[in-house]
């Protein structure tokens, strides 16, 4: 027998979107931009170039990609609750050992390595499963509000973050920020939901069941399956998909569009105190670049539901001509006007761009085995993160500026552009599986 869920009116998917949001915002603004806020000072106090500073993003990544496969298959196979709770714990533990660390290497372990092995675990892949299986043709939406609210969150906690920095030192923001998002797992073990919402006598989208559909999980499964199959979704393993030129293309293109977020990311905020802005004051001009990827988002998304899934690469090829436009626009000209357009143009590019692969790959390649398919498409960003993060701090030690480094990401962001637009959906596969056959 199936556990029915009798929450009135309301689809419980979008209560899921709502607390997820919220948690994984609180996560991600500050292991993503408060790394930025937290680069100077900490380097700084540690006597850190930036290239060694850089470095523990970096190192981060390649801990990340150890563990997104594992991470993905583990929300395939078991659900996402307990791999979520389980990142939070480490991640907030990472976040109380920061008072503690003394030198280089006590650095790249904590930050390195069990923060951003909390931040995979508890933000990542594990989320944007639980959003693919409650969702079909409502996806994009979904994804859409849930990217929009961490946003939004992002635009309120960055400003706090950088001010707590400046008054209480980067030590107690740590500190601080493990109490915030400790705090979530309450509400997490009350709607994160571990299975596909036919377990619990629903269908996704809260698609209406027909009479009977509690009785029987086999058959309420089957009835889910069909309701994706009608909107020309096929659930592939992950060897399947792996076999097919779209996965890779996509994961090409993933690797490039993280890569240039997360090095300008990394660097914003010291590129913009090195023109002589106040840290606060850049913290708040970083926290504008979030708060233009708001709409960006939800339009993403709301679009990507109402478009067929063959023209769904051109919106994300518009996202990624966007964030080359604005670091363009300040290379042709270094003021600090340039520099508000540069801030609006990233955040309008980059805010779409997760949410626009995610329900690319779910159109492609279904709901069973996302979590997988996704975990093992982040493993290949790993070195070249690394790399990218590493040049970035190098070439600035080098040259004084970030001008060249600046130019090869815009580079990078132009040519995922054109590469996106050759991908097309992949031929169903010539044998479909049951759905607990992920590999």
């Amino acid at each position: 027998m199936i556990k029915n869920m009798r929450l009135p009116r309301i689809f419980f998917g979008w209560w899921i979107t709502l607390v997820t949001a919220i948690v994984s915002g609180l996560g991600g603004v500050f292991y993503i931009q408060g790394f930025s806020a937290l680069f100077k000072p900490l380097s700084d106090e540690l006597s850190l170039s930036r290239a060694a500073a850089s470095a523990a993003a970096g190192i981060g990544t390649i801990c990340n990609g150890s563990v997104f496969l594992l991470t993905g298959w583990l929300s395939d196979r078991y659900g996402p609750k307990w791999v979520i709770i389980a990142g939070i714990c480490l991640m907030s533990t990472g976040l109380v050992l920061m008072n503690f660390i003394t030198s280089l290497w006590n650095y790249y372990i904590v930050w390195g390595v069990i923060i951003a092995v909390g931040h995979t675990l508890g933000f990542t892949v594990s989320n944007d499963k639980i959003l693919t299986d409650w969702f079909v043709s409502k996806r994009g939406l979904a994804l859409g509000l849930r990217f929009a609210l961490i946003g939004i969150i992002g635009v309120i906690a960055l400003p706090l973050i950088s001010w707590l920095i400046a008054t209480q030192g980067w030590q107690m923001t740590c500190l601080i920020w493990a109490g915030v998002i400790f705090a979530g797992i309450p509400f997490l073990l009350y709607f994160v939901k571990q299975r596909r919402p036919e377990y619990y006598g629903l269908l996704p989208d809260g698609a209406k069941a027909e009479s009977g559909s509690e009785a029987d999980i086999d058959v309420m499964v089957a009835r889910g399956v069909e309701y994706a199959a009608s909107l020309q979704e096929t659930e592939f393993t992950l060897r399947q998909a792996m076999r097919t030129s779209s996965y890779w293309v996509l994961t090409v293109v993933l690797i490039i569009g993280s890569v240039v977020f997360q090095s300008f990311n990394a660097h914003c905020i010291p590129f913009l105190t090195d023109m002589g802005i106040d840290p606060i004051v850049a913290g708040s001009m970083m926290a504008m670049m979030g708060f233009f990827t708001i709409p960006s988002r939800f339009l993403a998304g709301f679009i990507a539901d109402r478009i067929s899934r063959e023209r769904l690469k051109f919106l994300l090829a518009g996202a990624l001509l966007l964030m080359a436009l604005g670091i363009g626009t300040f290379l042709l000209s270094q003021t600090v006007a340039s520099v508000y357009i540069l801030l609006i143009l990233f955040g309008l590019g980059s805010g779409p761009i997760i949410i626009l692969d995610i329900v690319i790959r779910g159109r492609y390649f279904g709901r069973k085995a996302y979590g997988s398919i996704q975990g093992s498409a982040m493993i290949f960003t790993a070195p070249i993160s690394l790399l990218v993060l590493v040049y970035v701090g190098w070439s600035y030690d080098v040259t004084g500026n970030y001008m060249t480094a600046f130019t090869l990401l815009a580079a990078m962001a132009a040519f995922a552009a054109f590469l996106i637009c050759l991908v097309r959906p992949p031929k169903p596969p010539a044998h479909i599986s049951d759905i607990r056959r992920l590999v």
